[in-house]
């Protein structure tokens, strides 16, 4: 005697776009989804609540960049000039790298792998320095974004 399991498990519902503050772009939880390669076990409700808190961190990083923008009459990020230098286009696609970033590196330190194995272990503290690497990333983007160098080095 066999047994056929059938599935019967439907296709998750697509995430709808996060609202912003205005100035800053919508966020587009299955476009984080596709670029950061996100696995399908976390569920549209832990993407959407992290990226939800990265864009609060990230809005408060850049509170005083946005103000300074409104104060020079730009009503959104697409009316934001950017240097001579740089792209157009480039103010949302760095503030986007610094959500996602950010909200990857949280899922990363929330979803390690579990297991009372070393190997579990080191699995894990693969993750945390994957998540360091991206929190690293969303620095960077928003010091881009506010025309700063990287990295501060100060002789004490």
């Amino acid at each position: 005697m066999s047994l056929i399991a059938a599935g019967y498990n439907s296709e998750p519902t697509p995430a709808t776009p996060l609202d912003n503050n205005g100035f800053w772009p919508q966020i587009e939880p299955a476009d984080f989804r596709k670029a950061e390669r996100i696995i399908d076990a976390i569920t549209n409700e832990r993407v959407e609540y992290a990226l939800r808190v990265a864009m609060a961190d990230i809005n408060r990083q850049l509170r005083t960049w946005q103000a300074e923008q409104q104060e020079n009459g730009a009503a959104t990020i697409e009316d934001a000039t950017p240097p001579n230098w740089q792209a157009p286009g480039i103010y949302p696609l760095l503030y986007r790298r610094a959500v996602y970033a950010t909200a990857h590196a949280s899922l990363l330190e929330r979803y390690r792998e579990v297991s009372a194995t070393n190997s579990g272990d080191e699995r894990g503290e693969v993750a945390d320095l994957a998540a360091d690497d991206y929190r690293r990333d969303a620095r960077w983007a928003v010091a881009e974004i506010q025309d700063r160098n990287h990295t501060v080095v100060e002789l004490i």
